[in-house]
């Protein structure tokens, strides 16, 4: 059952953090701006003229393997998931993220940098619900090929 009992929310101002990726060993910037309703994630990589957009959405996981990496038309995203951790944590829907490289910094190995700059900006309730999905029933999903499995309850 969808619901949209709660506003979404965004940042009340951009916020930026710099580091280093992990994989690439590359300086880079990444700022969280604010955005409108019903954007959701998106990451701008602005070392690509002009610049360049990837939603952070699953038709664009390119692999999960020792991070996750985001691809649209060739142009990546590399260990994107302590990012979207942070985010999601900290209950933003909306957020557009500036990047100046194709990696996010990896900080501390954790999303708590990403965490801290975000209570830094501030959170900002807009004036669209959220959509939220309720569980009313067990859920199951058994993968015949890999063996993993997952189950969801109404709680």
């Amino acid at each position: 059952m969808i619901t949209k009992t709660l506003p979404q929310r965004t940042l009340k101002k951009e916020v930026s953090l710099n580091g280093v990726g992990l994989h690439t060993g590359r300086k880079v910037k990444l700022t969280f701006k604010p955005a409108p309703v019903n954007t959701g994630f998106v990451f701008l990589r602005t070392d690509i003229k002009p610049s360049f957009k990837i939603p952070a959405d699953v038709q664009y996981v390119k692999t999960t393997d020792r991070g996750t990496t985001l691809e649209k038309d060739g142009i990546k995203i590399q260990t994107s998931e302590h990012v979207l951790a942070a985010l999601v944590g900290m209950q933003i829907d909306n957020c557009l993220i500036l990047i100046d490289a194709p990696e996010s910094p990896i900080m501390d190995g954790s999303a708590k940098f990403f965490t801290e700059a975000i209570e830094k900006a501030g959170v900002v309730e807009q004036d669209e619900g959220r959509n939220e999905y309720v569980v009313t029933e067990l859920i199951s999903y058994k993968c015949k090929k890999s063996g993993s499995e997952i189950t969801v309850m109404p709680s």
